[in-house]
C-alpha cells in the first residue's frame, strides 16, 4: 500500500461507503438492454474517447515513499493506462495554517504538488485537482464532538447561505488557481506562500504565478452529506452559495484575492460530484444563481460552475429498495437513463453545461455489494475490467464528457466494505481493468464517438478523420457470445482487435471482407474492429 494510503483511505472509505448504497434512489426504473440505434441523439461527439478513461489518485500514487519530492517513474508507467486523474487533494496540504499556503513541498505531508503536476502534464494526464475536506484549523472551530474534516467548509455559526461564510476556502481557490493556472497578469501582491513554515533543507517555497499545470478544479466532494449529518451537508442553496465564493468570489464581490475565476478566468471550476444522483438537486442551485447572480448578456443564468458534476455505481439498489448487495453490468443497471435525465436538464436548465461523472466503477472483493462477479471461466478481475470499459462505452454514447474512476488502488481487497477492492492496480503491477484500459486509451482514445447501429449486441462507430473504429460487445452478464455482419462497405480488409489481460496491447489480426462485409465473434468483452 502506498505510503500514509492505509489510514487516509480507510478514513474517506468509511465515512463516504454509507450512504452510496442509495446513490440510485433517484431512478428506480431498468434501463435494460435498450440501446437507441442513434446513440440517444448524440453524433459526432466532440469529446476523444480518452476523455473517458481516468482514474481517483492521490499524490503518493506519483511520488517515491521515502521522498515525497522524489517522482516515482514505476507509479507514473501505472498512471500511463489513463488520460486523467482526479486528485483528491486535502485542503490541508496547501494551507496548514490559516493564511499560510505551501506548494513546492506543501508543508502537510511534504509532498511536492509543482513537481508532481509538472510530471503528469509532461506524460499527457489531464489532472482534475479536487480540493477537499476542511483543514484541522477550520473543523476545530465546531465544537468538540462536532470537528470533521467533512464538515461544511464554513467557520462553525456563520450563515451558510452566504457565500461570504465561505471566504477562507475561496481564498485557497485563488492561491491555487493564481500558482497552477494561465493567468501570468495577477498582482504579485495577492498571491502569497508562507516560507516560516520550511524546516533545514527545504528548497525554497517561492511565489509562483501562472505555471499553466491545471485545467480544471473541484469544489470540495459530495457536499449533499446526508450521512454525516447537518454539520456536514449542505442544502443546494447553501452548496450554491459556497460555490459561488469559490467560482468568482460571488462575482468579485469578496475581494480581489477572492475565488478562481479571479485568478484565472481560464480555469474550468467543476462542482463537487453529488453522492446522491439526482438532477433537482443542480436545478435548485441554479435557481439559486438565478436569483442571487442573474443573468449573462445573452439571457443565460450566470452560473457559479462550469461543469455539472455526479457519482454513480452500478448495482442492484434500484431494483432492491435502495440497498445494494451486489454489482450489476453498466448495461443492465440504472446508470444509463440517470444520465439521460443529467444531459436533459443541462439541456433544459443550464445552457448545455457539460456533465462529468468523477466517481464510478466495480470491486473484486467477493463480499461487497460492489463487487463485480464472476463469470463462466472469468474471475470478478476479468469481469471488472469488462465492466468499466463498458461504463466507459456508455457514458459516450448517452452523451457525458468525462467518466472518472474510484480508484487506482485497492484499500483492502479481503474487506466487505464496497469500494475498498476497486483498484485498477495492485502490488503485482496492473489488474485487468488497467490493461483494458490502456489497450483500448493507445487504440481509441483519440477517436469520437459518432453513433450506435445495433442495440444487441451494441455496435458504436468511431470516427477519427477518415478512420473509423467499431467496438462491439454484448450487453449482459452471463457469458452470452453471438455474432455480428458488418457492413464496412467497399473496405476489403479490417484489423480485428482483441483486448488481452496481463499485456500493454491489444491482439491484431487482418481479415479480409466478403463484399465489404465482416462477420465478427461477439462477447461480453468488448472487441474492435478497424476499417482498412
Amino acid at each position: 500500500m502506498k505510503y500514509f494510503a492505509i489510514p487516509l483511505l480507510f478514513f474517506f472509505i468509511f465515512t463516504a461507503c454509507r450512504k452510496k448504497n442509495n446513490d440510485s434512489s433517484t431512478d428506480n426504473s431498468s434501463n435494460s438492454t435498450t440501446v437507441t440505434p442513434t446513440g440517444n441523439g448524440i453524433v459526432s461527439s466532440s469529446t476523444p474517447f480518452k476523455d473517458f478513461i481516468a482514474v481517483n489518485a492521490f499524490e503518493w500514487d506519483v511520488t517515491q515513499e521515502s521522498n515525497h519530492e522524489v517522482i516515482d517513474e514505476a507509479k507514473i508507467n501505472l498512471l500511463k493506462s489513463f488520460s486523467g486523474i482526479r486528485h483528491y487533494l486535502d485542503w490541508m496540504r496547501i494551507e496548514p495554517a490559516q493564511g499560510k499556503y505551501t506548494f513546492s513541498p506543501g508543508h502537510n505531508g511534504g509532498w511536492d504538488y509543482d513537481l508532481i503536476y509538472q510530471k503528469l502534464k509532461d506524460v499527457n494526464i489531464d489532472v482534475l485537482l479536487d480540493m477537499k475536506n476542511c483543514p484541522d484549523w477550520l473543523a476545530n472551530t465546531y465544537p468538540v464532538g462536532e470537528r470533521d474534516g467533512d464538515n461544511v467548509p464554513a467557520p462553525y455559526g456563520l450563515d451558510r447561505s452566504d457565500p461570504a461564510s465561505y471566504i477562507i476556502q475561496a481564498k485557497a481557490g485563488f492561491q491555487v488557481a493564481a500558482r497552477y493556472g494561465t493567468n501570468k497578469s495577477i498582482d504579485p501582491t495577492l498571491v502569497t506562500v508562507d516560507a516560516s513554515l520550511r524546516w533545514t533543507g527545504d528548497r525554497a517555497n517561492t511565489v509562483k504565478i501562472g505555471l499553466g499545470l491545471i485545467k480544471y478544479i473541484e469544489c470540495d466532494n459530495e457536499r449533499d452529506k446526508w450521512w454525516k449529518g447537518k454539520k456536514a451537508e449542505q442544502t443546494p442553496e447553501e452548496y450554491a452559495a459556497n460555490m459561488s465564493a469559490f467560482y468568482d468570489g460571488n462575482k468579485g464581490k469578496l475581494g480581489k484575492n477572492v475565488g478562481v475565476k479571479t485568478a484565472d478566468p481560464n480555469m474550468v471550476v467543476v462542482m463537487g460530484g453529488l453522492a446522491t444522483a439526482d438532477p433537482n438537486f443542480v436545478v435548485k442551485m441554479i435557481d439559486w444563481c438565478k436569483k442571487n447572480r442573474g443573468t449573462k448578456a445573452d439571457g443565460t443564468v450566470d452560473l457559479c460552475f462550469d461543469v455539472i458534476n455526479y457519482h454513480l455505481y452500478p448495482n442492484n439498489a434500484f431494483t432492491n429498495g435502495g440497498n445494494a448487495t451486489v454489482g450489476v453490468s453498466p448495461e443492465l443497471s440504472n446508470i444509463g437513463s440517470v444520465a439521460d435525465k443529467f444531459i436533459a436538464m443541462a439541456k433544459d436548465n443550464a445552457n448545455n453545461v457539460p456533465v462529468w461523472i468523477t466517481e464510478t466503477g466495480y470491486d473484486v472483493g467477493t463480499q461487497t455489494p460492489q463487487r463485480a462477479i464472476a463469470i463462466g471461466t472469468k474471475t470478478s478481475s476479468i469481469t471488472q475490467a469488462d465492466w468499466n470499459l463498458r461504463t466507459s462505452l456508455l457514458y459516450a454514447r448517452k452523451g457525458l464528457k468525462r467518466c472518472m474512476f474510484y480508484m487506482l488502488d485497492d484499500v483492502d481487497i479481503n474487506s466487505t466494505i464496497q469500494y475498498s477492492s476497486s483498484g485498477f492496480v495492485n502490488s503485482a503491477g496492473r489488474r485487468p481493468s488497467a490493461d483494458y484500459m490502456l489497450q483500448t486509451k493507445n487504440l481509441l482514445g483519440n477517436y469520437f464517438y459518432n453513433s450506435t447501429l445495433s442495440a444487441d449486441p451494441i455496435v458504436d462507430l468511431y470516427k477519427l478523420d477518415k478512420k473509423e473504429m467499431y467496438v462491439l460487445t454484448i450487453p449482459d452478464q452471463k457469458g452470452r457470445t453471438g455474432t455480428y455482419e458488418l457492413n464496412l462497405g467497399d473496405s476489403k480488409q479490417a484489423i480485428i482487435h482483441t483486448l488481452q489481460p496481463g499485456k500493454d496491447v491489444t491482439l491484431d489480426k487482418t481479415v479480409n471482407t466478403v463484399n465489404g462485409k465482416l462477420t465478427v465473434e461477439v462477447s461480453e468483452t468488448p472487441v474492435f474492429v478497424e476499417k482498412l
